[in-house]
């Protein structure tokens, strides 16, 4: 080898030496006329199948009981003698000797790696150790895996590749699996709970004219054969409210993907999950006892229990839940009764007095908010609605049947967090223009997240809408607390990420 060859390969990764002698591996399969990446195969059972079928056959014995199964191989023993395949399931060792497969195919074997799909054909034995195996009498290579899994012992310890990868971080950690099974089966409960009780699922446009249903920044975009600025909505709620109005249900939901131009952390990611639903003829009332019996049952339903662990937290999702006006809380925990403070100078000086940072343009909702969030939201572990926000900061909601400095909103808070935003929704199309100019005011000064009007909608509204009550409730958010997990990006599968500099 020469001097320059030698430097060549010197300055070539582990990594990419490894799949180049993969690709060697491949092109001796195809040199053996055998492809590598064939159409398909014919499967007789799953792994987990197979250990409960023969969970009671001692150890030692063997049967005539032929079977086909395929997944992944994860590790190889004794130079192929003993290999763990996983399929969606869970594992089963292959057991291949050059008596069972015949020297040639037994030869092969050293052509394959860990990583690699291979579909195996065999009688089911025990090993005198207690292994459950598949005594293999042949096999077939359906995909050769170019680039290696992360080492046995060290796993995929990386965070950015465990995002970036998800493909990887499934193929190696079953806890990923499971919670991205648990994900599907909270949403399939979801759905199974809302249709028992009468709602009908719906679909609305993601696209749209006008940012409203929420405080929120929107992605913009251009339509290009109307020539048309539009928004990725940031909330389903409008859309929603047009359908109660036209009659479609009394009550409907949907889930769906939102999209908000926003920060990035354990529980914020720019596009997330969302269910919002609506009921005719019912209130906030009828939204936290809907909301409190919906995630119960999908507790019970996905995990046995609606006593959950959350870190170091047990928290018990039994209904019915805690409630506490938003006044009275921060009352309780500062000393402090806003309610008999009537500007919002006066408001801003007593959050100050207790060292709550607020902006010379905030209002007297806005600064209630931001005491509670500081001095009260953190020690919400157990699951909570707090009940009655300010008017100013809840431009969707009615006015409080006893109080019109409040309206009838709710916003439940588990674990510190908020998981779901709700209200006796308001209906009357005249109060729903002034609150959106008052969020248009706030808009041109600044306010970035604040509505926008939307003519349309009101003009829906006045066409009549009955009493009704809505709820929005983040469906990541809910999935990590059912799940145990840190991060929303460990339960969306590609949660966004920064792009890497080539």
């Amino acid at each position: 080898m020469t001097q320059e060859e030698n430097q060549n390969k010197e300055t070539i990764s582990p990594k990419e030496n490894i799949r180049q002698a993969r690709v060697q591996k491949l092109t001796d399969f195809v040199d053996r006329g055998i492809n590598p990446y064939p159409y398909k195969y014919e499967k007789t059972a799953s792994a987990a199948e197979l250990q409960e079928k023969y969970k009671d056959l001692p150890a030692g014995e063997e049967t005539e009981d032929e079977y086909a199964v395929a997944g992944r191989i994860m590790a190889m023993r004794n130079t192929g003698m003993f290999i763990d395949l996983m399929d969606e399931t869970g594992k089963i060792q292959i057991f291949s000797h050059k008596q069972n497969l015949g020297d040639e195919k037994f030869k092969m074997l050293k052509l394959v790696d860990v990583g690699d799909i291979i579909g195996f054909k065999g009688t089911i034995r025990r090993t005198p150790r207690g292994e459950l195996s598949i005594k293999a009498t042949e096999y077939t290579v359906l995909t050769k895996a170019l680039l290696p899994l992360p080492e046995k012992f060290h796993g995929l310890t990386d965070v950015e590749t465990k995002y970036r990868q998800r493909y990887v971080d499934l193929i190696v950690n079953e806890t990923t699996r499971d919670t991205f099974r648990k994900r599907s089966k909270i949403i399939s409960k979801i759905r199974e709970f809302l249709g028992k009780q009468g709602y009908l699922e719906v679909e609305t446009p993601i696209l749209q004219t006008v940012a409203s249903g929420a405080s929120a920044r929107p992605f913009f975009t251009h339509h290009n054969a109307l020539d048309m600025d539009m928004t990725l909505r940031i909330a389903l709620e409008l859309y929603l409210k047009r359908l109660i109005v036209g009659g479609v249900s009394e009550k409907v939901f949907e889930i769906g993907k939102c999209f908000r131009n926003e920060g990035i952390d354990t529980r914020h990611n720019p596009e997330f999950t969302m269910i919002e639903l609506y009921q005719a003829y019912a209130d906030y009332n009828d939204m936290m006892t809907l909301t409190e019996n919906m995630v119960a049952f999908v507790a019970q339903e996905v995990l046995g229990t609606t006593k959950i662990k959350y870190g170091e937290n047990e928290i018990d999702l039994t209904p019915p839940w805690d409630r506490k006006t938003m006044l009275g809380s921060v009352k309780d925990a500062t000393g402090i009764d806003f309610n008999e403070c009537f500007s919002d100078e006066d408001a801003r000086n007593l959050a100050k007095s207790i060292h709550v940072e607020v902006e010379d343009t905030d209002t007297w909702g806005k600064v209630i908010e931001k005491v509670f969030e500081e001095k009260i939201e953190p020690s919400l572990i157990q699951p909570t609605h707090i009940i009655d926000y300010p008017r100013d900061i809840s431009p969707l909601a009615k006015v409080h049947r006893d109080n019109k400095r409040l309206t009838e909103r709710f916003e439940t808070r588990v674990n510190g967090w908020e998981i779901c935003n709700a209200f006796s929704e308001l209906t009357d199309p005249i109060d729903q223009r002034a609150r959106f100019e008052a969020q248009a005011i706030a808009k041109a000064n600044g306010d970035e997240e604040a509505m926008e009007i939307d003519e349309d909608f009101i003009e829906a509204l006045e066409y009549g809408m009955p009493p009704t009550g809505g709820m929005g409730m983040g469906i990541d958010r809910l999935v990590m607390l059912l799940t145990d997990s840190q991060t929303i990006r460990d339960v969306i599968a590609f949660p966004t990420m920064k792009k890497l500099d080539k």
